[in-house]
């Protein structure tokens, strides 16, 4: 069972991100506020669910959320800032899109630019131990993987149905193939490195 708050009293929302490790698309963020009584008892880390399993939770949490939002940061931006602050980037457009201002931030992982001032506490895999970094976990996946399955229609060379643009060995040989898009990041390294 994961935690519901991490201090009892104040309105808490989680925060985590998806897509920091693929070459290709956006990096996507969810802020969510739960209420204290809810039925999302079977969240967990969006890693460990089947895609089927997180998109029945992700509508579960935009029905029962007390407030949630998604925002994603471009690859151009990525390049331009790096993918850890444009992560952070990320969750600070999806904190400010909230329908509630939070009292604190729950962030998944070691490392947080602080946002208008709100307390936050990073939390090491917060999405395997809160519930409300649980849930930003899920709707930050599947948003994010939906706007790769819309992308991949448009390129299908590089298999984003199926890779959602993370570094498979199939999505590499694409990229050698038929060289990186608009939608890759080029400051990544696209290509796996040849063996001498």
């Amino acid at each position: 069972m994961l935690k519901s708050n991490y201090r009892e009293g104040i309105l808490e929302a989680g925060c985590d991100e998806a897509g920091r490790g693929c070459l290709a698309g956006p990096v996507f963020a969810a802020a969510v506020i739960l209420p204290k009584v809810h039925s999302l008892h079977d969240l967990n880390d969006s890693k460990l669910l089947h895609a089927d399993v997180r998109q029945a939770l992700r509508l579960r949490i935009e029905k029962e959320a007390l407030a949630w939002a998604v925002a994603s940061v471009t690859p151009r931006t990525i390049e331009k800032i790096n993918i850890l602050n444009a992560s952070f980037k990320a969750m600070h457009k999806a904190v400010a899109r909230l329908q509630q201002l939070p009292e604190c931030l729950l962030i998944d992982g070691n490392r947080f630019t602080p946002y208008l001032g709100i307390p936050h506490v990073c939390i090491i895999k917060g999405d395997s131990k809160f519930t409300s970094i649980a849930a930003a976990s899920i709707l930050a996946k599947t948003h994010r993987d939906e706007y790769m399955l819309k992308l991949s229609r448009k390129f299908p060379e590089y298999a984003w149905e199926s890779n959602k643009g993370y570094p498979t060995k199939a999505h590499r040989s694409a990229i050698a193939s038929n060289g990186p898009c608009i939608h890759h990041r080029k400051t990544f390294k696209l290509l796996a490195e040849e063996k001498i």
